[in-house]
């Protein structure tokens, strides 16, 4: 696993100034369409260009499934895992009329899902059958999470043999929520109930239950040290070891993350904390509905561009936040300045 610390390279600061420079002599008053320009400046520095673009979109879903489901952390059983991942390859979901309406790139990788799925439109990276219940040993082994940080890596592959220009990362799971909280409470030490939310939609008093359960497992290992990659051995998922090696891949490849929401949130933790340098790489969608996620935001010091009240994950969030990416490249490509469109400045 050496090479999740190989180098990433910083923004271009050159390409940075230039953006800036830009964004001061378009005809508008400065600093008046907010975001889209600090967003327009980020991008021309991450891809080193004076002409930033995210028309060619990638999207890859990983799909696995958690042994800690069946203590009832989650409102619908494991198997709504296969049937999501079914309904993605048959263009059903969320994800697949968004991936359409811009034009991205879509694929459905199963690295762990409980069941065997026979679909051409599946790519299979099975780890295993599901991880194993944290709440009575480690979720996988060593050779496991090294087996699915490299298929997020080989994902990153394919997106760079399509010359893409972006990388957004999905997730589909059930009781991933259970997995990613537990995740980061081992990594910043808080209490569970502090990050556990409803996730697929459960009552109250299931999600206290649910805290309750993810708390345990975390003081049965309390002695484990609290490194990026034992809080995903142990309470981790198969999908979210994918999303980290991708997101870290991706950066190590200069290609810019848009990331979406809790799941993808809490890799995004995992992977700048084993290489910190990726911090500039990740632009964060938006903010989910679920519990814990304004938190890991905060820890990141991460600003998301949406707040819509989303919470379904497999990359929704992020898709949908896809057109500010674009409207930001082509006001900054396309806006005359000043000078040419002869508009005096005072």
């Amino acid at each position: 696993m050496k090479w999740l610390s190989n180098a990433i390279n910083s923004p271009d600061q050159r390409y940075l100034l230039a953006a800036v420079t830009r964004q001061q002599q378009l005809t508008k008053p400065a600093g008046s369409l907010g975001k889209l320009e600090s967003l327009a400046v980020k991008l021309a520095s991450l891809q080193s260009s004076a002409s930033p673009s995210v028309d060619k979109a990638w999207i890859s879903i990983f799909a696995a499934d958690h042994g800690i489901a069946t203590s009832g952390v989650s409102a619908f059983p494991q198997s709504v895992t296969a049937e999501m991942v079914k309904n993605f390859a048959d263009g059903g979901a969320a994800i697949n009329v968004l991936a359409k309406q811009h034009k991205a790139h879509l694929e459905i990788i199963d690295v762990g899902v409980a069941c065997s799925l026979d679909h051409l439109k599946i790519i299979h990276r099975k780890v295993a059958a599901g991880t194993a219940s944290f709440l009575h040993q480690a979720a996988m082994s060593e050779a496991q999470l090294a087996q699915a940080l490299s298929h997020g890596k080989e994902a990153v592959s394919r997106a760079l043999q399509h010359r893409s220009n972006l990388f957004i990362a999905g997730e589909m799971g059930i009781a991933n929520t259970s997995s990613a909280t537990a995740v980061a409470c081992h990594l910043l030490k808080v209490n569970a109930a502090k990050l556990t939310g409803a996730g697929t939609g459960l009552n109250h008093e299931k999600t206290q239950e649910k805290a309750l359960t993810i708390q345990q497992a975390l003081y049965k290992f309390s002695d484990i040290e609290a490194t990026p990659l034992n809080a995903l051995q142990y309470f981790g998922g198969f999908e979210i070891a994918a999303l980290v090696g991708a997101y870290l891949a991706a950066a190590q490849n200069g290609l810019v993350i848009l990331v979406d929401g809790f799941i993808c949130t809490v890799a995004a933790l995992v992977a700048t904390k084993i290489n910190p340098n990726l911090k500039p790489w990740l632009i964060y969608s938006h903010q989910s509905q679920e519990q814990g996620h304004k938190i890991i935001l905060e820890a990141l010091q991460a600003e998301p561009l949406l707040d819509l009240g989303m919470r379904l994950g497999e990359a929704s969030g992020a898709a949908v936040a896809l057109p500010l990416l674009n409207s930001a490249c082509l006001l900054h490509q396309q806006m005359a300045t000043f000078e040419q469109a002869q508009v005096s400045q005072s």
